[in-house]
């Protein structure tokens, strides 16, 4: 199972994007506190477009809370200062929990957490000039790294037939 683990983040619409991308890919969230928001903004419910009953979700005070009640799988810290890429690892064993823990916008993870996990501490590549990736984007990335790996268990790979389904961008082929 992969597990989507937010460090105390700040932006609303970042946390709804990535409690779409949760539902999207059945993952569980995890949301460490403070926030620099509401879970009732408005921006959450727009940005999530109220997928957030689709999912697991789970809400802890710290960040030691989270790892006293989550002492069930691998870590891995996605931060600027990553020794590893994010293709670096093997995610592909569905039989286990994976968390990806993103920090907050304005300054990531903490250093003193960092340090204690430097051998799961991933970076996303990109230019040199070019801090960081959006935090949603990051997220994304990791965690459709992580279902490719598995074969994207359980997830429709065409356009389900419920909605508009796989052939509707066939039908005048033919």
């Amino acid at each position: 199972m992969n597990h989507i683990v937010l460090f105390e983040p700040e932006i609303p619409q970042n946390t709804g994007n990535i409690m779409r991308t949760a539902s999207a890919t059945n993952s569980t969230l995890h949301l460490i506190r403070p926030f620099g928001f509401s879970l009732d903004d408005k921006e959450i419910k727009r940005s999530s477009v109220n997928y957030t009953h689709n999912f697991e979700f789970y809400i802890y005070d710290s960040f030691d809370e989270f790892m006293e009640k989550n002492q069930d799988g691998e870590y891995y810290f996605l931060t600027r200062y990553g020794l590893k890429t994010h293709s670096d690892f093997d995610y592909s064993d569905t039989n286990k929990n994976y968390y990806f823990i993103l920090g907050k916008e304005s300054t990531g993870i903490p250093l003193d957490i960092l340090k204690k996990h430097i051998d799961t501490c991933i970076r996303v590549p990109m230019m040199e000039n070019v801090r960081a990736l959006n935090v949603s984007n990051t997220c994304a990335i990791i965690i459709y790294e992580a279902l490719r790996q598995q074969g994207y268990p359980n997830l429709s790979i065409y356009e389900p037939e419920s909605l508009k389904g796989k052939e509707h961008i066939l039908k005048d082929l033919k």
